[in-house]
C-alpha cells in the first residue's frame, strides 16, 4: 500500500489489502479484547450508558462509575422515573454532568417511545448522540453497519496511511476509509475492535508497532513518521485558592445550590465559600486538598465556622440528605475533612491528596501538625 507525502490526502487502498487489514484486525482482536464490563451484555441500555460515560472519559475512570449506575439504575425505566437530582448525585465524581442531564432526558423519551432506537439516524436525533456514539450504538447493539469514527481511530488511520489526522481535507477521507474497512457481517465487533487498536497499541505516544496487526501495511511504521493529531502545547494549569467554610446547627449543615441555569454543575450543592459570608467567624481551621477543575489546580483549604445571620442564597440541609443529594466532588471532600460526610476519607484521598490540621492556624505559625485522612 503507497502513502502519501505528510498531509496530502493518501492514493486508494486496493480491496485485497482491505480485506486483508480486516482479517488481521479481527483475528487480534479475539485474543487482546480488553475485558470491559460493558462488553459481557449485549444490552443497548448498558451500551448507551456506556458511551454517554466514554465522552471525554478514560476507560479506567470510567469503569466502577457505570457499574455503581448501572445497579442503582439497571433499565431506561428505571432512569426516567428517577429524579434527576437521583441521577446527579450518582453522576458525581464523573464530570461533564450534561452527559447525564442528556442521558435522563433520553431515557424518558425511550420510556414513552417504549424502545430505544436501532438506527444510526434514528439514534442521532437522541439527546447527547452525536456521529460517534450513534454509530457505535448502533453497530454494537443492532449490528448495524456504520463505522465508529473518533479521535483515537482517525489516529490509526491516519499513521496507517501516512496522512495527517489534524488536515481539515483528511477528515472526510478517514471516515470513508473507515467505512470502507468495516467488517460488514460483524460491525460492532470492528469497530470495538478498531478503538482497542488504538487505546493499547497505537496509542498517541510511544506506539508498540512491533504488535500491531497492521505493521505490514502500516506507512507510520516504515517510515517513522507517526502523527498523532492536534496535539499542541501542553497547557499548563493556571493556580487558584479557595476557602470552603463549613457551618452546622446540630445535624444540619449550611449549603448553596446553584441554579439550573448555571454554567457550571447547575442544580449541584455546595459548601459556601468566605468570600460568600462576609461576617463569618472561625472556629477552627480543618485541613487542605487540591483539587482539578479543568485547567485549573485549586489548593482548596476548609474551616469550620460560624455565622449569624445566614446570606439568603444559603439553607440548611440535614446530614442525612448529603448521602443522596448532589454535591460537587470539590464540597464532598471539604465534607469529608470535616468529618460530616458518612462516605469516609478513601474516595477523598483517591480523587486528590487530602491534609487534616490541629492546630489554631492552617500551615501558619508554629506547631503546625500534618497527616494524611485515611480512611
Amino acid at each position: 500500500m503507497a502513502g502519501a507525502a505528510r498531509g496530502d490526502l493518501p492514493v486508494s487502498i486496493s480491496a485485497r489489502v482491505r480485506a486483508s487489514l480486516r482479517r488481521k484486525l479481527l483475528a487480534w482482536y479475539q485474543g487482546n479484547a480488553r475485558s470491559l464490563p460493558w462488553r459481557r451484555s449485549r444490552d443497548p441500555y448498558a451500551i448507551l450508558v456506556a458511551e454517554f460515560m466514554l465522552q471525554q472519559t478514560r476507560v479506567g475512570v470510567v469503569i466502577p462509575f457505570f457499574e455503581r449506575f448501572l445497579e442503582r439504575f439497571p433499565t431506561f425505566e428505571a432512569l426516567a422515573q428517577a429524579p434527576l437530582e437521583d441521577v446527579l448525585r450518582a453522576w458525581s465524581g464523573l464530570g461533564y454532568y450534561q452527559r447525564a442531564r442528556n442521558l435522563h432526558r433520553l431515557a424518558r423519551r425511550v420510556a414513552e417511545q417504549g424502545s430505544l432506537p436501532r438506527t444510526y439516524s434514528e439514534l442521532k436525533a437522541l439527546p447527547g448522540v452525536g456521529d460517534y456514539t450513534a454509530a457505535a450504538v448502533a453497530s454494537i447493539a443492532f449490528g448495524e453497519p456504520h463505522a465508529a469514527v473518533d479521535g483515537n481511530v482517525r489516529r490509526v488511520l491516519a499513521r496507517l496511511t501516512g496522512c495527517s489526522p489534524a488536515a481539515s481535507q483528511n477528515r472526510k477521507w478517514l471516515e470513508n476509509l473507515a467505512e470502507q474497512l468495516l467488517d460488514r457481517r460483524s460491525p460492532g465487533t470492528f469497530n470495538q475492535a478498531l478503538m482497542d487498536l488504538g487505546a493499547v497499541v497505537c496509542r498517541p505516544r510511544a506506539p508498540t508497532c512491533q504488535l500491531c496487526p497492521w505493521r505490514r501495511y502500516c506507512v507510520s511504521a516504515r517510515t517513522g513518521f507517526a502523527p498523532v493529531g492536534q496535539a499542541g502545547r501542553r497547557r499548563i494549569p493556571a493556580d487558584a485558592e479557595q476557602i470552603l467554610i463549613g457551618i452546622r446547627r446540630g445535624r444540619r449543615v449550611l449549603m448553596w445550590r446553584r441554579p439550573v441555569e448555571s454554567q457550571r454543575l447547575a442544580g449541584f450543592w455546595e459548601l459556601p465559600e468566605s468570600s460568600a459570608l462576609p461576617d463569618w467567624q472561625l472556629v477552627r481551621w480543618v485541613g487542605e486538598f487540591s483539587h482539578m477543575i479543568t485547567q485549573t489546580r485549586y489548593r482548596v483549604r476548609v474551616a469550620e465556622g460560624k455565622v449569624w445571620e445566614v446570606p439568603a442564597a444559603c439553607q440548611w440541609v440535614d446530614m442525612e440528605e448529603l448521602a443522596w443529594l448532589p454535591v460537587s466532588t470539590m464540597s464532598r471532600k471539604a465534607l469529608r475533612l470535616l468529618g460530616w460526610d458518612g462516605a469516609g476519607a478513601a474516595e477523598g484521598k483517591r480523587n486528590g491528596q487530602v491534609k487534616a490540621f490541629s492546630g489554631s492556624g492552617l500551615g501558619i505559625g508554629p506547631g503546625r501538625r500534618t497527616h494524611k485522612v485515611t480512611s
